[in-house]
């Protein structure tokens, strides 16, 4: 591996174009590319065959697995999970003969949400706060927070606790629960789900 002065490393065969921004602690794997407009937090993970375009984020302690691509437009908050084989796009209606460049969309992967291996986001979508949207599932609208997603395409089937957990609630109503591995407490409000901070 080399080590950066600013404290980041980066495999050899890792492409690392000048003007890319990277934090500090940050691990850069295998054959992974980083454009030159990326900004990339502190203590991410970023794994074997990445590749980050230019006018992409992430934030800190992010952790990409192997071959993702995060094309212009997807944003990444702090302390998201990208599993492997996660595919990304930035275009509704793509022509190889129509340029597009202009009409790219943004997709919103927000604090500590996971996304499952082999699940495709499809691009102008939020996935929101610490949801899950498990293995091989397609994303083709914004996802609620804490919301548990499965399937193709993705439909919410239950809620998970910020440490991942499912909850025992319906999908909409009016209830309570708590986390069985933090004791936090969950409050349900139509099909919006909050929490209680502990006393």
């Amino acid at each position: 591996m080399t080590k950066n002065a600013d404290s980041w490393w980066a495999d050899s065969t890792a492409v690392i174009e000048k003007g890319a921004i990277i934090g500090g602690e940050t691990r850069i794997w295998h054959f992974s590319h980083i454009c030159s407009g990326a900004v990339i937090g502190r203590q991410c993970t970023l794994g074997q065959n990445t590749f980050v375009a230019n006018e992409c984020t992430v934030g800190d302690r992010v952790k990409i697995q192997n071959n993702v691509s995060l094309f212009a437009g997807v944003q990444l908050e702090s302390d998201v999970f990208i599993g492997p084989s996660v595919v990304f796009t930035n275009v509704t209606n793509p022509r190889a003969f129509i340029d597009r460049k202009t009409e790219f969309k943004q997709t919103i992967i927000q604090r500590g949400a996971t996304i499952g291996a082999n699940c495709t986001i499809l691009c102008g979508n939020t996935v929101g706060e610490f949801s899950m949207v498990g293995a091989g599932a397609t994303v083709t609208n914004t996802v609620n927070p804490f919301a548990l997603m499965l399937g193709v395409p993705a439909r919410q089937v239950g809620w998970v606790s910020r440490n991942g957990l499912r909850l025992n609630l319906p999908l909409y109503g009016h209830d309570e629960t708590v986390c069985p591995e933090s004791a936090m407490r969950y409050q349900l409000d139509g099909d919006c789900l909050r929490e209680i901070k502990k006393p």
